[in-house]
This record gives C-alpha cells, structure tokens and sequence, in this order.
C-alpha cells in the first residue's frame, strides 16, 4: 500500500487517459486468437478464436475481447490479474472464453498466461456457489494486493444479496470505520430481459442508498471501451475503493454494443456520453438513461429518424458526474423536457438517486410501475411493460401536426408548467405540476 492515497472527488472528476498503443493491443490480441498447434481443441474453441481474429481485422472488439485485452494490457504493465465466480472462465453467458478445452485431456489452456515471459500471473477461477464466502475472501485478497486487478463476479446480479453482509460490513464501509482502503471490482450482470424477478436486477437501488463521498466507484458501462478504460482506469490511479460494475447480458452480442481499436488507443474512461446524432438547434427533449435500455431507445429514435431527441447515456453512477451533466444540459439550449429513462420499477434503480442529483433540475422520470418484486415472471408481460417504457418517449402525436411521433413543436412557446399539464408521462395527478 505504499504510496498509495485516498479517493478524493477529482479522482472521478477527471479520468486517467488510459489509451494503449495499437501495437500492444494487437500483440494481445494474436494472443488471444491462437492456439498452440501441438495441442488438440475442440471444434467450437477454433472457431471461436478465428471470430476473435476476424473482429480484429475489421477494427471491432466486442464486449468480451475489449475486457480480455484490458487484462492483457495490465499483465504487461506488471499488474496481475484474477477473477473469480461461479462460470467465469467461460462466462455465464458464454462470451469470455478466458480458458479453451483440450480435447483430449480437458486440461484448460488460458491464453492470457502467455503473452509474454515477463507479464504478471494471470487466474481465474469457477468458484463454488457461495456468494457470501468467495466475496469474502476475494475481498481480503484485495486488501492483501493492492496492485492485482482482483474481480469477483456473480452469476447473476440477483445473487449479491446473499453477500449482502460483505457489502454493508466491509466494501462501502470500511475505509471510513477503520481507514482501510480496497480495490476490489465486482461483476454483476444486471437488465430486464423477460428472465424473471431472480435473474434481472443487481439492486442498483442498494449500492446507491450505501453510496457517500468516496467510498464506492459505482458504473453501468454501455460500450467496451469504456469497461476497458474503466478497468484501467481503477488500476492506474493512486487511491483504491471498490469497483461495482453493472455488467451486460444481451448486449453481450449485440451488434451496436461494438468499440474500435482506435477507441483503445485512445482515450480515457466517460462518465457520461454525450448523443452525437442529433440536430442541437431542434433538440426538444433529452432523455438521460443508463445501461442496456439506452440500446432500446437508441432502436426506435433510429426506426423514426428521430433528431430531436438526445439520449445522453449516465455510465458513472456515483459518484455522480453532476458537472458534467450540467454541462450537457446546457449545450441544449432548446431543451422542452429533462427525462430519465430505466427499465427498474419507480422504488428501485437509479431514479430516487437521480432526483435527488438533479433537484434543480425538473425531471420526469420513465419507468416501470411501482413493485415489490424486481421483475415479472411472464416473459409476454415483461414484453408490455418494456414497450410501454419507449412507447412513452417516442409517444404518439395526438395534436394537428400528426407527426410520427409527438416532437412538441405544438409546444413551443408555451410554459414549463403548460408542457407539463400535458405531456404527463406517468400517472397524470403523480406528476401534474399545479
């Protein structure tokens, strides 16, 4: 822990640029698309790595390779690297293939060990189903090494809550009560994808409510390069908190959730995303989002050549990036209305902590009803609810002007308070400004 310091606020105000050079990155990623030719794969371990090589040549990296030359890159930077969780090498949902198969021996061969003869060590583990015991013990194992990159990742974000325990004794208390600093990073694969109450939420809610000052980095990271940037990012400062990462599932392979090699090069971690498809001069209502829901939204402004629309993505939660949020609101000078967008119910999510970030600022929140179950059951009704979420924003145009969706040209001119009375987005008398 020599030289290391506490977490002050400038610390998440300006990120390290954390580029690396093209070169180490291809070097890492040659790595990690061959396999040793006295050794037998199976068929699927080929493939996979001739897809990785490929997304290599056309300038992509998807989820799974942009976390993968992330820890490359800090292996030849001295750093070691370890994970742990119940289907890490593989993944839960079968992206990361940190360690390929043999054949003929089902020895594991891991790629990532042998980049280079200097590199530090590289581990993962399939640990058993015991949240509250390995959190524990990866946390201890953080304490121990300030300078390994030590990640626990659930199955699904839902199973946190039996560690729950670890995280109000330890990881967002520690330093205060007794000046102990970590730098753990947890993996928790959190969105409503119709899998039912038990396997949708990582309590977002939870985190925040525990959240203050500096003592948790919590993110929702909506593109590779940005993980790859935060990962470095944590490593490369002077101070250590504990990391929690909302991770995808379906954007796993979606086809827009792609960086580009440049964006590694390049650049450093961005608490917020600016839309950068948009008419500024006609921008009407921006829509604040974070995490797979801003994909949804992003499919229908697209399906309705929807310009007038800002969907600014939030992928640092807290400590919240509230300059420059400022900041963006300001550019849009032409702003009608401020919406903040999740797929959570009311009571959970992000929304209480975003009121609260944003009470000077009038913002009318999206989401789903209020409940005490996280998710539905019934894939058809989590289809309804999810719609109901877009269909809001992008609502039917009801005035003379019958547009495709309603832009609020109608409105212009009009007061705050006449927009709101009505372009009500939730239930009319909740939100009706008197």
């Amino acid at each position: 822990w020599k030289g290391m310091e506490y977490a002050a606020p400038g610390d998440f105000e300006k990120p390290l640029e954390t580029g690396v050079p093209a070169r180490t990155l291809k070097r890492i990623a040659k790595q990690l698309h061959s396999l040793p030719e006295d050794l037998v794969f199976f068929k699927k371990s080929i493939k996979l790595v001739e897809d990785r090589a490929q997304m290599i040549k056309e300038n992509r990296v998807d989820w799974a390779l942009g976390e993968l030359l992330a820890y490359g890159s800090l292996l030849l930077e001295n750093h070691p690297v370890r994970i742990s969780g119940q289907d890490s090498i593989r993944g839960t949902f079968s992206h990361r293939h940190a360690g390929m198969v043999m054949e003929e021996t089902t020895e594991v061969y891991f790629p990532l060990k042998y980049i280079d003869k200097k590199q530090a060590p590289f581990n993962i583990y399939n640990s058993p189903l015991n949240e509250y015991g390995v959190l524990g013990f990866e946390y201890g194992y953080a304490m121990s090494c300030p300078q390994t990159l030590t990640i626990w990742e659930a199955q699904f974000g839902d199973f946190i809550n039996v560690a729950q325990v670890i995280l109000d004794q330890y990881i967002s208390s520690a330093e205060e009560k007794w000046g102990v600093m970590n730098g753990l990073v947890l993996y928790l694969p959190h969105g409503f994808e119709g899998q039912g109450p038990e396997h949708s939420s990582a309590r977002i809610e939870r985190f925040l409510s525990l959240a203050a000052g500096c003592n948790m980095h919590i993110i929702n990271p909506t593109t590779p390069g940005n993980l790859f940037h935060a990962l470095r990012n944590h490593m490369k400062k002077k101070s250590r908190v504990p990391l929690v990462v909302f991770t995808p599932k379906s954007l796993l392979r979606h086809p827009l959730c792609v960086s580009t090699v440049d964006e590694l090069e390049t650049g450093k971690f961005m608490p917020v995303i600016d839309d950068s498809d948009n008419d500024l001069d006609e921008v009407r209502r921006v829509v604040i989002c974070s995490g797979k829901i801003y994909y949804d939204l992003l499919a229908r402004k697209q399906k309705l050549g929807a310009r007038d629309i800002a969907l600014v993505r939030l992928d640092q939660i807290f400590p919240f990036p509230k300059k420059e949020i400022a900041r963006i609101l300001k550019k849009y000078y032409n702003n009608m209305l401020t919406l903040w967008v999740q797929e959570e119910p009311e009571n959970m999510g992000a929304w209480y902590f975003i009121r609260n970030a944003l009470k000077e600022t009038e913002v009318i929140p999206i989401t789903r009803q209020p409940s005490g179950s996280p998710a539905t059951g019934l894939f058809k009704l989590h289809e309804i609810s999810q719609n109901e979420i877009i269909d809001k924003v992008f609502r039917e145009c009801t005035c003379d002007l019958l547009n495709v969706y309603c832009g609020l040209q109608c409105m212009i001119g009009s007061s705050h308070t006449e927009i709101l009375n009505q372009h009500y987005y939730f239930e009319k008398e909740k939100y009706k400004t008197k």
